[in-house]
């Protein structure tokens, strides 16, 4: 028994090392990305790649139990479900240009179009957010109903536990304060949140957007969390407040497009949205990056809740 357990320590220590290595290989990629003039997805990478993910991974580890449960069916059917369906996705890629290849239609004409006429259809100087948020709207809209289809997917799976953890028993020798985490996150909070901020309403004229700085925002409250514990945090941010923002920000979104249908344009056409079409523009992809921040920021939040309530509990009942 002592041996078994031990064994499960050294796995479950060696995972935390793959884990942490992968933290660091998001950061080093973020890093390559900066370096290819790609600041918008580096930011992506150094946030959600370094930071969240790589949380939510520990978070998974601590939930999960040290002895696997019999499966209920053979391994048959999900090997079989996994071979068809990655059989289908290799025959897909047959009809697909060959990767790279300058002549390929992205190159001759979608890509030129882009930097050609943004400018002046758009009138925004970080083109990355004129493609995501008003030529390639619908697929924006789509990522964004993903993220919180995942959050509702969390929710039902494991739910949050919102009750009061049950205060420890510390002695002399472990006490529960942090004095030196605590008062860092204290200065860091407030600048991750007006850093946050920036990204969120300079995504138009530089590196940033709703997704990144949903992301920052969430790395706040997650901060704050890890540093002075899951109860401060339902205080400081309730998750019944965080679940119906998480919906509110995919209907901004979806209610834009509304709006520009009720206008006479298109569903997602911004440029209906005032009388000069640039403005509008403008008018319309600020409220759906509005409405990508809202979502992407509570859905994070509510997902660490998630994972760190039950592990809390797990815990506990250990």
């Amino acid at each position: 028994m002592l041996a078994a357990t031990a064994l499960a320590v050294v796995r479950l220590h060696s995972l935390f090392a793959i884990v942490m290595l992968f933290g660091i290989y998001s950061l080093l990629s973020a890093c390559i990305f900066v370096v290819l003039d790609a600041v918008d997805v580096a930011f992506t990478e150094a946030a959600v790649g370094a930071g969240i993910s790589t949380m939510l991974i520990l978070g998974t580890l601590v939930i999960t139990g040290h002895h696997e449960k019999n499966p209920k069916h053979g391994p048959w059917l999900p090997l079989i479900v996994v071979i068809v369906t990655g059989a289908v996705l290799i025959w897909g890629t047959l009809d697909m240009p060959i990767f790279g290849a300058a002549d390929n239609p992205v190159h001759q004409h979608v890509a030129p179009r882009y930097i050609e006429q943004s400018p002046q259809e758009i009138g925004l100087p970080n083109m990355v957010t004129s493609v995501l948020g008003s030529y390639r709207g619908y697929d924006t809209m789509g990522e964004v109903i993903v993220v919180f289809a995942a959050l509702v997917g969390v929710l039902s799976l494991i739910g949050i536990t919102e009750g009061k953890s049950p205060k420890r028993q510390y002695t002399s020798d472990d006490k529960p304060p942090r004095p030196v985490l605590q008062v860092m996150a204290k200065l860091l909070i407030p600048y991750i949140f007006l850093f946050g901020l920036y990204v969120q309403f300079h995504g138009d004229f530089g590196p940033g957007g709703g997704f990144q700085a949903g992301v920052i925002f969430a790395s706040a409250i997650i901060l704050y969390t890890l540093t002075f514990g899951l109860d401060d945090a339902y205080e400081l941010v309730s998750p019944s407040v965080l679940r119906p923002l998480a919906a509110i920000g995919v209907l901004i979104y979806g209610g834009t497009g509304v709006v520009t249908l009720l206008l006479g344009g298109n569903f997602l056409n911004y440029s209906v949205l005032a009388d000069d079409p640039v403005h509008g523009q403008h008018y319309g992809i600020l409220a759906i990056e509005f409405g990508i921040g809202l979502t992407v920021a509570t859905v994070m939040m509510l997902i660490f809740y998630a994972f760190i309530s039950r592990g809390e509990k797990r815990g506990n009942e250990v």
